[in-house]
């Protein structure tokens, strides 16, 4: 018999099989959103809600107690643009990792590329950051934003570069988590210093008069702080009074970064180096999932 036109159960092409599956990938993606607030009175108001309580609260302490709105033409826009993409990895992040047990009961029982789950979760929450992003995009526009080719490119690779950072992450935990439960602590952990480690709650200046030459070259080629930057760039500098005045100090001018360009060819080069890892360790501890589920 010519077997040819069949696939073999529990060969596949790793993640590149989500091309070839995406049909099944979009009914993954519809039951994530439809179910996401399933049996809640206010439903998807609560994307505006979590973020908006989020924002008030770190300006609360960060603008009215320390007073950084002082030092930072509209510290509120500085603030909620790095809040928000910084939510899109966590979320992202933490889908992706608990895709694999949260589906256990498709994972134990039917063959079907294992790589779904992760990526579905993520564009699930890229769908949950959108609401955000309107928010966003809404006080800028009011406040003055002027929309250019180079913030809108700035915009688009950040969210670019914090998915594929999130997927990385997500398929070397996901794979992780099905056999040691302990994998959700680090995750949580890594959740949790996300909004320090990036230039969210204060200005990339701070850092780099705290720490040698080479130690801030490595905190710039996080990508997480190479996708705040450039929601910064994008949405926050535009908005200031010296970003298009032709006689303002230059020392007063948002500036990105010193050796930025530098910074984001390694931390494209580490999401790839991650995503390579992560689709390893995922495809090695995916052979047990059903024992292991």
């Amino acid at each position: 018999m010519d077997l040819s036109a069949y696939d073999v159960p529990g060969r596949g092409n790793g993640i590149l099989d989500v091309f070839r599956w995406r049909y099944l990938l979009s009914v993954l993606i519809r039951k994530g959103t439809a179910t996401r607030y399933r049996n809640s009175v206010l439903g998807w108001v609560w994307s505006y809600v979590k973020p908006g309580m989020q924002f008030v609260i770190y300006y609360f302490v960060m603008g009215v107690i320390l007073q950084f709105h002082r030092d930072v033409e509209n510290f509120a826009v500085y603030l909620f643009s790095g809040v928000v993409i910084v939510n899109l990895f966590n979320e992202a992040f933490g889908n992706a990792t608990s895709s694999i047990t949260d589906n256990r009961a498709l994972v134990r029982k039917i063959y079907l590329p294992r790589e779904l789950f992760p990526v579905a979760s993520i564009v699930g929450a890229f769908i949950h950051f959108l609401p955000q992003l309107a928010i966003l995009l809404l006080v800028c526009v009011l406040i003055g934003w002027t929309p250019t080719l180079a913030a809108l490119g700035g915009i688009l690779a950040a969210v670019a570069i914090v998915m594929v950072f999130a997927l990385g992450l997500g398929l070397f935990f996901a794979g992780l988590n099905v056999r040691f439960r302990d994998a959700q602590n680090f995750v949580e952990l890594i959740r949790m210093f996300s909004t320090w480690t990036s230039p969210v709650l204060y200005t990339w200046t701070l850092v780099q008069t705290a720490l040698p030459g080479w130690a801030f070259f490595g905190y710039s080629a996080n990508p997480l702080t190479i996708a705040v930057e450039l929601f910064h760039h994008g949405f926050w500098a535009p908005t200031t009074s010296s970003y298009n005045d032709p006689n303002a100090d230059p020392l007063d001018v948002p500036t990105l970064m010193p050796h930025f360009g530098e910074a984001v060819i390694v931390g494209l080069i580490l999401c790839a180096v991650l995503l390579i890892i992560g689709q390893a360790v995922f495809r090695r501890f995916e052979r047990t999932f059903a024992q292991d589920l």
